[in-house]
């Protein structure tokens, strides 16, 4: 739910003595209002304007009330909870709480609730299969060689982090070719669920420099030798991924390919499988 015409009306009103009766604020799109806090309060003061404002925004219809705090006046949390909000999100500068005005059931919608993270299978013209050996995590000390992973970072493409993240881990510059498969779990970072992305690049160049601060070990491995580890053998998801992956160096197999596409303003990618069906122009 996000702020987008400006809400004037009493939500900015003041009395003829120029204290402020309620907060200010903004209406969102979906009959709700967003206020950002920005200057200093005493907790009472704020408790009174909360009561206040509350009463003025349940006369007028409205439904969700967010207040947004940021690090400096974290402690009126307190008091906003006191009177009926709770904890929607936090970020590095700021806090987010959130208030239901009407007696039925809530329809908010709840904070973010995926995670998106890669695998990249990079193979080259002689069947090797570029994988690392992780220094931290399951695998550490374990001798298992994996695909490079890693989590796409907020803002970024898929296919854009799956470049980024073999670059980072191996220092071998790679070209994106399609995302194969995906898988979906839940309750995995912080309860968060996860989308695991498997994605194919072409590589660009072959020289490795592996990532001192996260990767043991790196280098081209013969696609054979990776697939017959115990560990690739034993998992079953791993499992399923080799044949994907065979599969389509073999031609049998279509993944999906990007198209940036346009969506009120937004812009987006579109993964499909273009081989079937041919995006128009």
């Amino acid at each position: 739910m996000s702020a987008s015409s400006s809400f004037t009306n009493s939500m900015a009103g003041e009395e003829s003595n120029g204290s402020v009766t309620v907060l200010p604020g903004v209406e969102d799109k979906y009959g709700g209002v967003v206020t950002e806090m920005s200057h200093p309060m005493d907790p009472s003061t704020f408790s009174a304007l909360l009561r206040t404002s509350l009463s003025n925004w349940t006369l007028q219809g409205k439904k969700g009330v967010w207040i947004k705090l940021p690090r400096h006046l974290i402690g009126l949390a307190e008091t906003a909870v006191k009177e009926g909000f709770w904890f929607h999100h936090a970020e590095k500068d700021y806090l987010m709480l959130v208030y239901w005005i009407p007696k039925e059931d809530n329809t908010l919608p709840f904070n973010a609730s995926h995670r998106v993270s890669i695998a990249a299978f990079v193979i080259n013209h002689n069947k090797e299969v570029l994988v690392v050996q992780e220094k931290t995590g399951r695998t550490k000390g374990k001798g298992i060689w994996k695909f490079p992973t890693g989590v796409v970072n907020e803002g970024e493409n898929i296919h854009d982090g799956s470049v980024r993240e073999v670059k980072e881990e191996t220092g071998v510059d790679t070209e994106f070719v399609q995302v194969l498969a995906f898988r979906q779990t839940h309750k995995t970072f912080f309860e968060k669920s996860n989308l695991f992305f498997v994605c194919m690049l072409k590589p660009l160049s072959f020289e490795i420099n592996a990532q001192e601060s996260e990767i043991e070990a790196a280098q081209w491995m013969p696609w054979e030798e990776y697939t017959k580890q115990p560990f690739v053998q034993n998992h079953e998801l791993l499992r399923y991924v080799t044949e994907i992956c065979s599969a389509k160096t073999n031609g049998d197999y279509e993944g999906f390919t990007p198209l940036s596409v346009y969506e009120h303003d937004q812009q987006g990618n579109l993964y499909f499988n273009t081989r079937d069906l041919h995006p128009r122009h």
